[in-house]
């Protein structure tokens, strides 16, 4: 059973929060901080008392924009301890993802919290402190992919992605309408999309071979046009994708 601190200055998204914990059958105990700097005091006497005490706490569920010390530089503070508590991040701001996986956050929920969100966030807090059983995954939808925007959950069609951004350990699909980040690897990506006509061009970058318009060569640097968008293409990818443009039907 995971022992939860919920830290958020507004009190009816706390309450909220609170209200959602308690109702997951992983949680065992939850309480709230109204601030940052309350959060650290509780924090550092859970750590005092140990894995196994009676102050101990798991996993904090953090927002990020706080008055004073905010839930980044929370975060950040924790990565000095030899023993932290798991984060995840809760926050109506898309922004500070990347900033959150750097920080090894456990998961980052939009608000408005949906429940079945949240419960994913405590399954994957769950698991890395060994407290929940594994639980099989159903296969994805080969056809479309699910992204969170403003708490809720779209399915993108893999067919209107035009490439992959990495950013970390996340990546930003990149469509005609706009932009979506989610929490997969690059490389995950690679492997799952390759039969999908996806091909790696660069360290950074995922593209989808039929939305290329244009391949340029400049001075020895070769690169793709997607719509109005240029993307550099690395040495060690240029022959793959001069070959598989050259069969491109």
């Amino acid at each position: 059973m995971l022992r939860a601190l919920a830290v958020d200055d507004e009190r009816p998204s706390l309450e909220e929060l609170l209200y959602l914990l308690h109702a997951d059958p992983r949680i065992g105990s939850a309480e709230g901080a109204g601030d940052a700097t309350e959060a650290l005091r509780r924090i550092n006497r859970a750590l005092e008392s140990g894995p196994g005490g009676p102050e101990a706490i798991d996993v904090v569920f953090l927002d990020i924009q706080m008055p004073g010390l905010d839930g980044l530089d929370l975060a950040r503070l924790l990565t000095g301890f030899a023993r932290p508590p798991l984060v995840v991040f809760v926050t109506a701001h898309e922004d500070f993802a990347v900033q959150a996986f750097d920080l090894k956050a456990v998961d980052y929920v939009l608000k408005p919290v949906r429940k079945e969100r949240l419960a994913e966030a405590v399954r994957r807090a769950a698991e890395l402190r060994g407290a929940a059983p594994h639980i099989p995954v159903h296969e994805p939808d080969p056809d479309h992919i699910p992204v969170e925007l403003g708490g809720v959950t779209r399915f993108v069609a893999v067919e209107d992605i035009t490439h992959v951004e990495a950013q970390g350990d996340y990546a930003r699909l990149h469509t005609d309408r706009g932009s979506h980040l989610v929490r997969i690897p690059l490389s995950t990506l690679e492997e799952r999309w390759r039969t999908r006509g996806f091909v790696r061009i660069h360290r950074r970058h995922l593209v989808a071979l039929r939305h290329i318009g244009e391949l340029r060569l400049d001075a020895g640097t070769v690169s793709v046009l997607i719509g109005s968008e240029e993307l550099q293409v690395s040495r060690r990818h240029t022959r793959e994708l001069r070959d598989l443009l050259m069969r491109r039907p």
